[in-house]
Parts: structure tokens; C-alpha cells; sequence
């Protein structure tokens, strides 16, 4: 039993993957999206208790579906709700942590922390993508086991990977973060606006994302040309488009191992990101750019630097590229989950 947000296309990938190698699934979610999933009833005006509100509900799917185990995806929420389902149930449970469910909520509240802490304390295997996620997680409660596997990115898009690493002029830059508070796209669009105005760089950014309106209008106030703003694409379709561009840049304030980041590495692009834990273990100034968070001039001159160097940086692309087949292959990654899932399982059938 799969429990997570419908809405997520990265859950979408991880159900037809699953499917794909074999595993019987029910996905279950209080929110409606495009995913096949049966649809938990949203009880109550205020969001933050569907969840609990939904056990009953959950508890009766159990029963009915009897399955060999559940893995629910973001601790604070489907975590926490599989959490109280199974108080008296030893059907084994896997917590999947996605990064603000451990970096961000449980500092919400002390509610928020407690929510999570039920999660971990009450899962059999707590799943996260970076040794820094896993030890932030250890810090609120410890669970009973851990284990650090990568969200990557599927085979076939291997071959979206360039052929050519010559640099466009102006500099093509994508910056893949939807426009939400955690992703500051706001501080890039002010630190670049010169390099914009100059037409040294173009940048690619979402047209999606609740501070979409306040990008905008910061966009006409510093009358930059040389932006574009893209609507969602279908996975294949987004993936081509990154590939296009030469840098990928985040000014995430919190992540754990960015999706994004994996990619754009897949594709050849050159990642450029805020230092913050989460990205250090993907990325460094071997093999990218790190420039110090809130600082305009620290990322004004890693970009103003490559614009003016006559260098492709082949070297780190291949790298790069390494890097990702030993260890973000997306296929590789959910038979890694599966194959902890299956023990789990013989573990409570013994």
C-alpha cells in the first residue's frame, strides 16, 4: 500500500516503477491528481487535520487490501497518518522523507515535531536521500533503521546528455524551482539582473509556483529581457528542454538531494547552487559552483567567470555524468527499495 500526494509527479514515476518490477499497489491519497489512486475523503474544513481524520478510513482500506506492508511517502503527513493506523498492527511500515518533511515542518511546531516523531519512531525503515536528511531525522527520533537511497533520474534520459558542451552565447540558464518562498528565485533574478541587461546570460524559470505573481512584478520593475518563463512539460518533454541550457542553478534555502540537481547533472549542464548541507554531498567546487547563500556577488562572479572563460568544463560534465550512473539511476534506486521492502516482509512473515 502506497500512501503520498497524487499530485506528485515524482510519486507518478515511482508507482509505474514499482508496477513495473512487479509489485501489486494501491495508492491511496487525500489529494486528487492525474496519478491513478483511490481518493481518501478530505474530512473537516482545516487541512492539517485530514490526517488525522483519515485513520478510520485507512485502517479500513488495510483491511480490505491486507497488504504485506505500507511505505508512505513525506513523515509529518502520510508518515504520521500510517503511523496511527497501525498502532496496534504489526504490518511493516517505510517512511519515505522527502527533505522540508524533516527540515522545515518539525520546526513549525512542537506539534509539527511530534507528528514526525511518531512517524519515525513508528516505522520499521526510514528512507532518505542524504547521509545530512538522515542524521537531521536521527536528531528528532531515532528510527529503527535507515538506509540512504537516491530519487534519480530514469536510464532512457541518459541520452539526452550532450553531445556538445560548447557554451551558448548569451548563456543559456535554467533555473527548475517553482517559484515558492524555500527556492528564492526572487534573490537570482536581483543578483543577475546586469548580466541579464547586458545580454551575457538568458535564464529559463517556471511560470508556476504561489510567488509566480511577485516574480513577475519584480520582472517588470527591473525591465530585464532576455527571461522566459516556462509552463509545466510532460517528463520527457522537461528533461529535453533542460538539456538545451548550459547551467542549472538553485538558491534553494533548505534541500536534501535535489531531483533537479541529478538531472541537470545527467543532461550535461553545469549545477550551480546555494551551499547549503543537503546539496555538498552531490555538489562541490570540484565539480561545480557553490556560492554563499544571500550573497549577490558571490554568484555574480562564479556566473560572470564562466561567461568570460574560455572553457567548456568538459572535464566535471563527464564526472558528472559518472557520478549519476553509479549512483541515481532511478530504475536501480526503487529495486534498492524494493529489495529492503521484501526483507521487511519475510522478516514479520517468519
Amino acid at each position: 500500500m502506497l500512501l503520498g500526494d497524487a499530485r506528485s509527479f515524482h510519486l507518478e514515476r515511482y508507482l509505474s516503477e514499482l508496477k513495473r518490477q512487479n509489485c501489486e499497489v494501491l495508492f491511496l491519497s487525500l489529494e486528487s491528481g492525474y496519478v491513478p489512486h483511490v481518493l481518501l475523503k478530505s474530512l473537516g474544513p482545516l487541512k492539517f487535520l485530514h490526517y488525522y481524520l483519515s485513520v478510520s478510513e485507512l485502517k479500513s482500506k488495510i483491511r480490505e487490501f491486507a497488504p504485506d506492508l505500507i511505505d508512505a511517502h513525506y513523515a509529518s503527513g502520510y508518515g504520521h497518518l500510517a503511523a496511527r493506523a497501525l498502532k496496534k498492527s504489526d504490518i511493516p511500515l517505510v517512511v519515505q522523507m522527502w527533505g522540508s518533511d524533516i527540515l522545515i515542518v518539525p520546526k513549525k511546531s512542537w506539534l509539527h515535531k511530534r507528528k514526525v516523531e511518531l512517524a519515525l519512531s513508528k516505522s520499521n525503515i526510514a528512507i532518505g536521500d542524504s547521509d545530512y536528511l538522515i542524521c537531521e531525522a536521527c536528531k528528532i527520533k531515532r528510527p529503527k533503521q535507515t538506509a540512504n537511497i537516491q530519487f534519480g533520474v530514469e536510464e532512457q534520459f541518459l541520452k539526452l546528455h550532450k553531445q556538445s558542451y560548447e557554451l551558448k552565447k548569451p548563456l543559456k540558464i535554467i533555473v527548475p524551482r517553482p517559484h515558492e518562498p524555500v527556492y528564492d528565485n526572487s534573490f537570482i533574478l536581483n543578483s543577475l539582473a546586469q548580466l541579464l541587461k547586458d545580454k551575457l546570460i538568458c535564464i529559463s524559470f517556471p511560470n508556476f509556483g504561489s510567488r509566480l505573481e511577485d516574480f513577475k512584478r519584480q520582472l517588470e520593475c527591473l525591465n530585464c529581457s532576455n527571461v522566459e518563463l516556462y509552463d509545466k512539460k510532460e517528463r520527457a518533454e522537461f528533461l529535453s528542454f533542460m538539456s538545451e541550457h548550459d547551467v542549472y542553478l538553485s538558491a534553494a534555502k533548505s534541500d536534501s538531494s535535489p531531483v533537479s540537481l541529478i538531472e541537470a547533472m545527467a543532461v550535461g549542464l553545469i549545477p550551480i547552487a546555494a551551499d547549503i548541507p543537503g546539496v555538498r554531498e552531490w555538489l562541490s567546487n570540484e565539480n561545480g559552483f557553490l556560492f554563499a547563500r544571500n550573497d549577490k556577488n558571490s554568484l555574480n562572479k562564479i556566473l560572470s567567470g564562466i561567461c568570460s572563460a574560455q572553457n567548456n568544463y568538459d572535464e566535471i560534465r563527464i564526472s558528472n555524468l559518472l557520478k549519476v550512473k553509479e549512483r541515481a539511476i532511478f530504475e536501480i534506486n526503487v529495486a534498492e527499495r524494493i529489495a529492503i521492502m521484501k526483507r521487511l516482509v519475510e522478516k514479520n512473515v517468519s
